[in-house]
């Protein structure tokens, strides 16, 4: 018996201490270093209203837009309440059809010759809001056409939104499709 007061004792000390204070100091120190990360990365457009997150993924299916890499989440694309893959793999004939589909979808629209894997097969979390600038570059003709821009000016205005490697070494060059599609409403 001896042992219990001890014991719940240090449950409330540590719970305060894990639960309570490390989190405060912690959100405290990221909020002053780094406020925009903090606070989710968000983006806002001209007025200040905030549109969107440049970590999470956002549905584009205009032809004036680059489209980003599919979504597997469950009730709504890019949903962040229900992130996961779909943990289909390659023999599962459910998601040979899927990706058949957004294969044929991309050939309706004009793509030719190999389509990257990152337009038809959703990431892990179903939330990536990036593509590889060879995503990007499949869908130039179709962009540009919508808008009626060249396709030289079009890739050389994605090649400026390619984001690198990580310190030079980690991940793959990539595009942010969210904030390419903004840049490209603002020209």
């Amino acid at each position: 018996m001896k042992e219990i007061k001890p014991a719940i004792l240090m449950f409330v000390v540590f719970t305060i201490i894990c639960g309570g204070i490390y989190p405060a100091v912690v959100t405290g120190i990221a909020s002053v270093a780094f406020p925009r990360q903090a606070k989710g990365s968000l983006i806002t457009d001209k007025s200040g209203k905030e549109i969107g997150s440049a970590l999470i993924g956002q549905p584009f299916s205009e032809p004036r837009y680059f489209w980003p890499r599919p979504s597997s989440t469950t009730d709504f694309g890019y949903n962040p309440l229900a992130s996961g893959g779909s943990n289909s793999g390659p023999t599962n004939p459910d998601f040979i059809k899927t990706v058949g589909d957004r294969v044929k979808a991309l050939h309706d629209t004009g793509v030719t010759g190999d389509i990257p894997a990152d337009l038809v097969e959703a990431s892990a979390s179903g939330l990536d809001p990036h593509i590889s600038p060879e995503a990007a570059h499949v869908q130039i003709a179709r962009v540009a056409k919508a808008r009626g821009m060249g396709e030289e000016e079009l890739a050389k205005f994605v090649a400026s939104h390619v984001e690198e490697r990580q310190l030079g070494f980690l991940g793959e060059p990539r595009v942010n499709v969210l904030e390419l599609n903004l840049e490209l409403d603002k020209l």
